[in-house]
């Protein structure tokens, strides 16, 4: 499975950037995906994810009510809308493809997503 994420950049902060993620996995329509973000020297942390069909989504509570997260399941394509960007929101953001497959349940743990995408950067500037 092979995960190309894209969409980072510099914005300032109050501004909005939109992340892509897209998928080669043939069971990408029945797997949950999550995006998390990581800073040099920083643990991965979870940002938000997506159950299998879109009915049911989770976040951090940091991003709660700027991000929101979205699926194409006919694109192989999962999406990280953000907006009211802050300074903290900087980091290398990675999307994942999880091991829950046509499930309400929703992870928010690294170890529950076995697939994962290269960084892509959001920087924040204040």
């Amino acid at each position: 499975v092979q995960l190309q994420a894209s969409g980072g950049g510099l914005v300032q902060a109050g501004g909005s950037l939109r992340l892509s993620c897209a998928s080669s996995s043939r069971t990408f329509d029945s797997r949950v995906m999550g995006w998390f973000r990581q800073n040099p020297g920083k643990a991965r942390d979870f940002v938000a994810a997506i159950n299998w069909n879109g009915g049911r989504t989770r976040y951090a509570d940091s991003v709660k009510g700027r991000f929101t997260i979205s699926r194409d399941n006919a694109k192989n394509t999962v999406y990280l809308q953000m907006n009211s960007l802050k300074s903290e929101d900087t980091a290398d953001y990675y999307c994942a493809q999880g091991t829950v497959t046509r499930n309400d349940y929703i992870p928010t743990i690294v170890r529950d997503y076995p697939y994962w995408g290269q960084g892509t950067l959001v920087t924040v500037s204040s």
